[in-house]
C-alpha cells in the first residue's frame, strides 16, 4: 500500500466481495456474531453445517472474495444490522472526516458498525483502511483480555454465587420453618380466641338470663324496696349499738373501778397513797368548783351551733365524753333516742330547742331515771356553772350519806 494513493472520488459504496482479503477476516468476525453467520451458512447451503466454527468462519471468508449466494446473503445482513451507521456517514464527504468518525468510535468503543460503515465508504482511500484495519487488529487483542479477565471474573462471581445461592438456600429454610412454626401458632391462638369469644358470649347470655330472673323476682316481691331500705337501717343500727355496748361495756369498768377506789378510800385502806389528779375546770370566779365525770358520756341537746366546740372543750377537760344533738333542727329527731340511751348525763339547752325535742328529752329522763339537767342560757360559761353546781349537789350528797 502506497502512502500516496489517490483519494477515491465516486460514489458508490463498496460491497463484501469488492472488500481487499485482508478486510474480510475482521469484518466477518467482529461484525456477524456466530450463531447468526452459522445459520446464513446453513440456508446458503441449503442444509446443516456440521464443521465447528473456526471452519464456518474460514469458508465463509473464502466465499466472500467473490460474488454469490453466500457473500450476497452476508452483505444483506450486513446492511441491515449497521444501517444507522451506514446512514449516519452518508453525509461525510472528505476522507479527514471519516476518519474523525473512526477515532471518535473507537474511544467510545462501539465500532462492529462504524467498522462495516467506513471500510465500503466511498472516501475510505487505502491509508484510512489500513489504519482501520491496524485499529481494529488492537481492539481484537484487547477484547480478547478484557474477555480473560471478564471469563475469570465471571467464574468468580459464579462461584460466589454458588455459595450465596447455598446461603440462601438454607435461610429459605429457616425461614420456611420459621413460617410453618408461627402459623401454627397462630392458628393455636385464633382457636384460643373463638374460644374465648364463644365463653364470653355464652357468659352474657347467662348474665342477661340472670338480670331477667332477677328483675322478674324483685317484681314478685312487693315492698322489696323498703324491705331493703329496713335492711340498710337495721345494719346501721346494729353497728350503732355494738359501738353503745362497748363504750357501757367501758363505762362499767370504769365504774366498778371507781367504786373500788371509793370504798378503800372510805375504809382508810389507801394508806398514804395519794388519790389521783382530777381535772379541774375553772368557772367564773364568784363559782370555785372541782369535777371530774370520769369518762362519763354527756349529751348536750339544742345549744348555739358555734359554742359545740367549746362545749365539747370543757366536757372533756372535766374528763367526759362528749356528744351533741342539735335539738331536731339539723339532727334527724329519730337519733335523739338512741343518743339519750348511751347517755351517762343530759344537758338540755332549753333556750335553743325545738318543743318536740324538749318533751321527747323530758319524757325520756323520767322513764329511764337518767339524770337530765336544764340550761336556759345557751353559753359556755352558763354550762361550767352547771357543772359546778352539780359538783356542789354531789358533794353536799356524800357528804349528807357518811353522817347519816
Amino acid at each position: 500500500m502506497s502512502p500516496t494513493s489517490p483519494t477515491p472520488t465516486g460514489s458508490r459504496r463498496r460491497r463484501l466481495w469488492d472488500l481487499p482479503h485482508q478486510c474480510l477476516c475482521p469484518v466477518v468476525g467482529v461484525c456477524l456474531p456466530l450463531d447468526v453467520l452459522r445459520r446464513l451458512v446453513n440456508k446458503a447451503l441449503g442444509g446443516r453445517a456440521v464443521a465447528d466454527d473456526y471452519e464456518v468462519h474460514v469458508g465463509a471468508v473464502a466465499q466472500c472474495q467473490q460474488r454469490n449466494r453466500l457473500s450476497e446473503a452476508l452483505q444483506a445482513e450486513l446492511e441491515a444490522r449497521y444501517t444507522r451507521q451506514v446512514q449516519g456517514l452518508r453525509a461525510v464527504k472528505t476522507t479527514e472526516a471519516l476518519a474523525e468518525q473512526w477515532a471518535a468510535a473507537v474511544l467510545a468503543g462501539d465500532v462492529a458498525g462504524l467498522f462495516w460503515a467506513t471500510l465500503t465508504h466511498p472516501r475510505c482511500d487505502d491509508l484510512l483502511q489500513e489504519l482501520v484495519l491496524r485499529d481494529m487488529h488492537m481492539l481484537q487483542h484487547q477484547a480478547g483480555a478484557a474477555a480473560r479477565v471478564d471469563a475469570s471474573r465471571f467464574h468468580a462471581l459464579l462461584h460466589e454465587n454458588g455459595v450465596l445461592g447455598r446461603e440462601l438456600a438454607k435461610a429459605q429454610d429457616r425461614c420456611t420453618r420459621v413460617v410453618a412454626e408461627k402459623s401454627l401458632e397462630v392458628e393455636r391462638l385464633s382457636t384460643e380466641v373463638m374460644a374465648l369469644r364463644a365463653s364470653h358470649v355464652g357468659k352474657d347470655s347467662q348474665m342477661a338470663f340472670l338480670a331477667e330472673d332477677l328483675q322478674a323476682l324483685r317484681a314478685s316481691i312487693p315492698g322489696l324496696d323498703k324491705l331493703e331500705n329496713l335492711q340498710k337501717k337495721l345494719a346501721q343500727m346494729t353497728a350503732r349499738q355494738t359501738d353503745l355496748e362497748t363504750q357501757n361495756a367501758d363505762l362499767r369498768q370504769t365504774l366498778s373501778r371507781a367504786m373500788k377506789l371509793i370504798d378503800e378510800r372510805d375504809r382508810g385502806t389507801l394508806g398514804m397513797v395519794p388519790a389521783a389528779p382530777e381535772p379541774v375546770i375553772e368557772p367564773p370566779p364568784e363559782q370555785p368548783v372541782t369535777v371530774y365525770l370520769r369518762h362519763q358520756t354527756v349529751l348536750c341537746v339544742g345549744g348555739r351551733t358555734g359554742s359545740v366546740a367549746s362545749y365539747r372543750d370543757v366536757i372533756e377537760r372535766v374528763g367526759g365524753r362528749f356528744a351533741h344533738h342539735d335539738g331536731g333542727l339539723q339532727d334527724a329527731s329519730g337519733v335523739l333516742d338512741a343518743s339519750l340511751a348511751a347517755a351517762d348525763l343530759v344537758i338540755c339547752q332549753t333556750g335553743c330547742i325545738s318543743h318536740n325535742a324538749y318533751w321527747r328529752v323530758k319524757d325520756f329522763c323520767k322513764r329511764t331515771g337518767k339524770r337530765c339537767v336544764f340550761v336556759d342560757n345557751p353559753s359556755t360559761s352558763s354550762l361550767v356553772r352547771t357543772l359546778g353546781q352539780m359538783a356542789v349537789g354531789d358533794m353536799v350528797l356524800q357528804e349528807g350519806v357518811r353522817n347519816g
